[in-house]
């Protein structure tokens, strides 16, 4: 991918000459808005080549100086001098007209306002004016605004304080169902099963027909006979399996083979490439891809191609996934995906459900209508914290109570009542009321605390991993396994944090 970001760089390079201009076409000043205080703040960029005479030149900040004895200048010489992250020309370069950049900027949009040019999403912009500071030796935040066109860039403070709201307001539904609920017990049996050493790991690769190259497959195995079930574990986005090695281990240690795919195409690799200009963001394709991986996996255990010693059960697996591999999990379940919402709601910034999680999942849109791909071996689900509101059908989903979905995979949803990249209400509790799903079996727990990554666990960490009991607990009751505790009998509470099933209370 060497030559995307050379091309890319020869031509951002070449506009830049372009548009170097005059300086009446560079950014002249910067308007901090705080509506609350009654106050704007408006910083004078001009020509001012240091932070000296960009205080100077701008009288709000000249008394804020005055005021603070000096240290203003001080605090503004770190942030306007420091240097920038060498990885933010890569990926720049290597991401504009990206859907993923988009909507990140559609995002920042609502908050940061460039007057004088046209809008661009595109991050083309950004880009031009990123080049031009590196090439004329100013590599910090006062160069790279000294490069920005346009007349005046504000920030408005308000709405960075209404989006704080609108977090706060996603995270109240869940805090509130926990704190009325009851926590489920703890076994302590169970615990002290874990301190042994009961599995071994080995990494394979499994040729695929849809990627390019083998994938890289992490494999947790009890190290006796074990009860031939497999279970299927998604990471999400830009992390890898070792993250999720300790849920792994806490199966195998109970009977299971548990297999972890590298998904290349949105894994920890492509994110270090992605910074390094060498790769661009995830695509909407990769949508597609991720739930083909298990696909794909499955069928290399039924024709033998993987662990053929082990006669594993391929009719009816488990699959697990975390963030954008819980997203993985529901399609493989049959959540059919659909641009009715994304139409509708992701152009709408101030939409009282918006989340972070919406940046990645209005990305998907131009690749929605090939991302249905079920998969029938597939028994059972558990999605930690999925991205999912804005994508699945309303009627073949969990989105409306069907009775031909009593027959379809049960699903697990679990989310942290504090997690802010998808908090639990729009993500999880919203759909779960809005549908009644738990009348068709179908589940949510709540881990109170619970962030977007402190519920993930790596290598040696199995007895402290929060939700790997419920993990077991759902998957042995889903594939009637009996040799140890199932969800509905209770026990797969942790010591750390409090899980509570809120099921019935939505």
């Amino acid at each position: 991918m060497r030559w995307i970001r050379s091309s890319l760089a020869a031509a951002a390079a070449s506009a830049a000459v372009v548009l170097s201009g005059s300086p009446a076409a560079a950014l002249e000043r910067l308007v901090l808005r705080m509506p609350y205080l009654g106050v704007d703040f408006t910083v004078n960029l001009g020509d001012g080549r240091s932070v000296e005479e960009v205080i100077q030149s701008s009288p709000d900040l000249v008394d804020l100086d005055r005021a603070s004895e000096g240290r203003l200048l001080a605090l503004l010489k770190k942030v306007f001098l420091s240097p920038l992250p060498i990885e933010l020309r890569g990926f720049l370069e290597g991401s504009t007209g990206q859907p993923l950049l988009e909507q990140a900027l559609k995002a920042a949009a609502y908050i940061v306002n460039l007057e004088g040019v046209p809008a661009d999403t595109s991050g083309s912009m950004l880009t031009k004016a990123l080049i031009r500071a590196y090439e004329n030796g100013q590599e910090n935040l006062l160069g790279f605004l000294h490069q920005l066109p346009g007349e005046e860039a504000s920030i408005d403070f308000s709405k960075l304080g209404e989006a704080v709201n609108r977090l706060m307001a996603n995270q109240k539904d869940g805090l509130e169902l926990v704190k009325v609920g009851s926590a489920a017990p703890v076994s302590s049996e169970f615990f002290e099963s874990l301190r042994l050493e009961t599995s071994s790991r080995e990494i394979i690769r499994v040729s695929v027909q849809h990627r390019e190259e083998p994938l890289r497959v992490l494999v947790v195995k009890p190290n006796g006979a074990g009860n031939q079930r497999l279970v299927v574990i998604s990471h999400g986005l830009w992390d890898d399996p070792e993250s999720f090695e300790a849920w792994a281990e806490v199966l195998a240690a109970n009977g299971y083979v548990v297999l972890l795919p590298d998904h290349p195409g949105s894994n920890f690799n492509q994110q270090r490439a992605m910074l390094a200009g060498d790769q661009p963001p995830p695509g909407p394709e990769e949508l597609r891809s991720r739930p083909l991986d298990v696909s794909a996996l499955l069928t290399a255990v039924e024709r033998g191609q993987v662990l053929a010693d082990r006669d594993l059960n391929t009719k009816e697996v488990a699959v697990v996934g975390h963030s954008w591999g819980g997203t993985t999990t529901l399609q493989l379940a049959g959540g059919t995906p659909t641009d009715q919402k994304l139409k509708a709601r992701c152009s709408d910034l101030s939409n009282p459900e918006r989340n972070i999680s919406w940046v990645l999942q209005c990305s998907w849109l131009s690749g929605i209508n090939k991302a249905g791909v079920a998969d029938a071996r597939v028994k059972t689900v558990v999605a930690v914290s999925p991205p999912m509101r804005l994508l699945f059908d309303p009627d073949k989903s969990l989105d409306r109570a069907d009775p031909i979905r009593s027959s379809r995979p049960k699903i697990l949803l679990i989310s942290g009542t504090r997690d802010w990249i998808v908090p639990s209400g729009p993500e999880a509790v919203f759909p779960m009321r809005d549908t009644q799903a738990a009348r068709f079996g179908h589940r949510l727990v709540l881990v109170d605390g619970g962030t977007h990554f402190n519920l993930r666990n790596s290598r040696g960490q199995a007895p402290n991993a929060v939700i790997g009991p419920v993990l077991l607990a759902w998957i042995n009751q889903q594939l009637n396994v009996t040799s140890s505790p199932t969800f509905e009998q209770g026990g797969w509470g942790h010591p750390d944090r409090r899980l509570v099933d809120v099921s019935g209370q939505v």
